[in-house]
């Protein structure tokens, strides 16, 4: 890996970012979010570049897509090579090498599930669509269960099973009846009081279904799915007990419902592992990704198990989904990506190492969390730990004027979710400057920072 560094030669936005944000204003729908003005120009693994030639350090990827950093050469000449040849004739209707090949290599994951079958589709809410429509149709069953903090997409099946912030949903209903939110297993908020990070093989954090819903709400043979982020993404980079999700399986298993893990932003290497299921060591009936499967080009899958992926020809399609050229993005990312699992693991944990040791030192950060580089620190107000938004906001800002893009997710949490490159001088830099941002907001926020542990009182 290179030894680069942030450079800032213009404060952003410069004058040619100007001109294309003021454009893009013009003529752009007002629902774009747009977190900061950073107007890209290029890109090189974990860096990217804007057009006044400024340098940042990616640790959010395009949200979690750019698992293979930016125009890794082995995607990029996979990609040229596959548009050389044709770019579309529609995978639903017809055949093609790279499209197989994927849905086979897709399918050889995850062994625990057994013999599966693969859906290709555009992106990761097609996907969850897909799914929705998939498990309805396997079980004949109507409800379907999701959590609160749950992010599963902006369609409309997709912000029905969403719980996660209200904007997504307001205004847009009637949305798709039949689902039921309940509470996701916070290891820090558990519902039986363990300590923090605590919770052990005896707490059954699902028994809310069996105790509650399944006894005063709706006949589980009414249900048809369980939706589930093994790892709370949009939500808060949350990670359950390891228990939980066992829990659900055997629940699914008992009255017959289908298991799905939504592993849009979990899977692809992020954990350390292909897909969060491993870690976990709990198999699903479908699971779906997306997100970094393509390093940026637009690809979702549903993998399921072939017992399920029983609806009939002409049953679902997809126009682009699958395209040969994504199809050969994907073929090449997971090549790459299943030769970065140590580097991910390792780097995660120095990732890990350096932020809990800045918790030491910064009241204001309450929590780290995370596995592999799928790490969330979550920042509160010292005296009375409610969610520090407002920090957060601050924080994002001031990072990206020194050169570092970061994103934030859940009420009062940034998201560490850099290219699967990244290696250690990557790692230290990133935190460099996280401690100069943490200094100095704390000083505006009138949140005193901890003296270092080695200083003298």
């Amino acid at each position: 890996m290179s030894n680069l560094y942030p450079e800032i030669k213009v404060v952003p936005p410069g004058p040619k970012a100007q001109a294309v944000i003021e454009q893009d204003k013009q003529f752009t729908s007002p629902s774009y979010i747009k977190e900061y003005p950073l107007v890209v120009d290029r890109g090189e693994g974990p860096w990217v570049y804007d057009v006044d030639g400024n340098r940042y350090l990616d640790f959010m990827a395009g949200i979690a897509v750019t698992s293979t950093g930016h125009a890794h050469p082995q995607v990029v000449r996979a990609i040229q090579e596959s548009a050389a040849r044709f770019l579309h004739i529609c995978g639903t209707d017809f055949y093609y090498d790279s499209f197989a090949k994927l849905c086979a290599k897709l399918a050889s994951y995850l062994p625990g599930m057994g013999p599966k079958k693969v859906f290709l589709t555009n992106s990761g809410t097609e996907a969850v669509e897909g799914a929705l429509k998939l498990a309805r149709y396997h079980t004949r069953r109507q409800y379907v269960i999701a959590f609160k903090g749950g992010f599963h997409g902006r369609t409309y099946g997709a912000i029905s099973l969403n719980s996660s912030k209200v904007a997504q949903r307001a205004f847009f209903g009637p949305l798709v009846p039949g689902v039921i939110h309940i509470p996701y297993a916070y290891p820090y908020r558990c519902p039986r009081g363990c300590a923090p990070n605590a919770c052990d093989e005896s707490c059954n954090c699902a028994q809310v279904l069996e105790n509650d819903w399944f006894v005063n709400h709706v006949d589980p043979r009414e249900v048809a799915a369980i939706f589930i982020e093994p790892i709370l993404g949009e939500g808060g980079y949350v990670v359950p007990p390891a228990n939980f999700l066992r829990e659900l399986r055997r629940i699914c298993d008992k009255h017959g419902i289908l298991l799905v893990f939504d592993e849009i932003q979990s899977g692809i290497g992020r954990t350390g592992h292909m897909f969060a299921a491993e870690h976990f060591g709990v198999m699903p009936d479908i699971v779906l990704s997306a997100k970094g499967i393509a390093s940026g080009m637009p690809l979702g899958a549903i993998i399921a198990k072939e017992s399920v992926m029983t609806w009939p020809r002409g049953s679902h399609g997809s126009t682009y989904g699958g395209n040969p050229v994504c199809c050969a993005a994907a073929l090449a990312t997971l090549e790459v990506v299943e030769g970065l699992m140590e580097n991910v693991r390792t780097t995660g944990d120095l990732l890990m190492k350096g932020l809990r040791d800045l918790q030491k030192r910064f009241p204001t950060l309450g929590d780290v969390r995370g596995v592999g580089l799928m790490v969330g620190a979550e920042f509160v107000h010292p005296q009375t730990r409610e969610p520090a938004s407002a920090y957060v906001g601050d924080l994002e800002q001031l990072a990206f004027q020194k050169g570092l893009l970061l994103l934030s997710c859940g009420k009062s949490t940034i998201r560490f979710a850099p290219p699967l490159v990244v290696g250690p001088h990557e790692v230290n830099v990133m935190l460099r400057i996280l401690e100069e941002c943490l200094t100095i907001l704390d000083d505006k926020h009138q949140m005193r920072a901890k003296p270092p542990l080695d200083e003298k009182i």
